[in-house]
């Protein structure tokens, strides 16, 4: 057996192994097979291994000291693609930045600064850089785990991390808007014509209104992941976007090289729900309701970086969400309604000579570590 120490941590509503780059095979060639086999991969129960069967709980992320000016920490994520032998690097994972923060801080990576240390980090997915605030404990000058802040789909509380997304448009495609609109008619195949919005905000995103796939918009996982005929229209819908950001050269190509770049979400108005865990979920506590598959299945909460896209094209006169969205002014935070409750996002827009700029979108996070230990791999 090969050994690897490694940091398993929860980040938002992800979770996944955290690596030292140090720690790892100077030759990046040997990684897929590493992470790939902590994962338990191909098997899709991955029984042989530490994933969860599902992407949000499939992360890999690897961190370095930075030696730009400024900047703490980088860090690059690789999502284990449940079921083969495939670890996609394209994406950043927004939940699993807010963990890279408190683990930078824990390993001594960075200096401390009390009572709260803002790690300056750089994702090496998208090149863009993320401020993370950790709250520091006096007595141990570390990461603060406990705290009373709550965030739906994890249970309990925890200590509140701020997750910064500075300047994210563009990430893939040095594009806010990679078409040059925020609303446009896609055609697809045995489909016909559907409006959406294209956006590159932190990832890339392609989003529809939920009545026009024949949803409702408050359907749960396990409802969007057995029908087949709205899954296949929405793996269709993300494939034809795919194709004109030109991460594929065609439909097929995108399932099978692209699975997670870009995600596909459908909104539809404010609406009162029962959530994954059995709670009700008001309409009048949010601005927009959404489902967004990753990797081909319905995410279980709203994933970090399709939240930030949401929140974004909001704010887009005529685009798909601001069609749906409730109208009421609430000092610029959209507050998201997804399956496992609501999230509350805060995009930063300006319009500069006539086009619209985005310094940074906010989120409240919270993160912690579950085990550190050593990872044992085939030879």
């Amino acid at each position: 057996m090969r050994t690897f120490k490694t940091v398993f941590m929860r980040g938002g509503t992800s979770k996944g192994c955290i690596f030292h780059k140090e720690d790892l095979p100077e030759n990046r060639e040997e990684w897929d097979s590493i992470f790939l086999q902590a994962m338990g991969n191909p098997d899709p129960k991955q029984i042989d291994g530490m994933g969860g069967t599902v992407s949000s709980n499939n992360k890999i992320v690897i961190v370095w000291k930075s030696e730009e000016p400024g900047i703490d920490v980088e860090y690059l994520v690789g999502q284990v693609i449940v079921g083969k032998s495939q670890v996609d690097y394209k994406s950043n994972c927004g939940n699993m930045t807010a963990a890279v923060g408190p683990y930078a801080v824990e390993e001594g990576m960075v200096a401390i600064t009390e009572p709260v240390t803002t790690v300056h980090m750089l994702n090496r997915n998208t090149d863009k850089y993320i401020d993370v605030t950790v709250p520091i404990d006096p007595e141990t000058k570390t990461f603060a785990q406990e705290g009373d802040c709550a965030i739906a789909g994890v249970d309990g509380t925890a200590a509140e991390l701020n997750v910064k997304f500075l300047n994210p448009a563009g990430a893939k495609t040095g594009k806010l808007l990679p078409t040059g609109t925020c609303v446009e008619t896609l055609e697809i195949p045995d489909f016909g014509p559907i409006e959406a919005t294209i956006l590159d905000v932190s990832n890339p995103m392609v989003l529809v209104k939920a009545e026009d796939i024949g949803m409702t918009g408050t359907e749960l996982p396990e409802e969007v992941n057995g029908n087949k005929e709205v899954s296949d229209l929405l793996e269709k819908i993300r494939g034809v976007a795919c194709c004109k950001m030109g991460f594929a050269k065609d439909l097929k190509d995108a399932t099978e090289n692209s699975p997670a770049v870009p995600k596909v979400g459908f909104v539809t108005v404010p609406k009162s729900y029962t959530d994954i865990a059995g709670q009700q979920v008001n309409a009048e506590d949010m601005d927009v309701c959404a489902r967004v598959i990753s990797v081909f299945k319905c995410h279980k909460a709203c994933p970090l970086t399709s939240a930030s896209a949401i929140s974004v094209a909001a704010a887009m006169k005529g685009s798909v969400v601001e069609k749906v969205l409730r109208k009421a002014g609430n000092a610029g935070n959209v507050r998201i309604g997804h399956p496992s409750g609501i999230m509350t996002m805060v995009p930063e827009l300006k319009e500069e000579n006539g086009e619209v700029k985005l310094p940074s979108v906010g989120v409240q996070r919270t993160a912690r570590r579950i085990m550190d230990g050593t990872l044992y791999i085939r030879k």
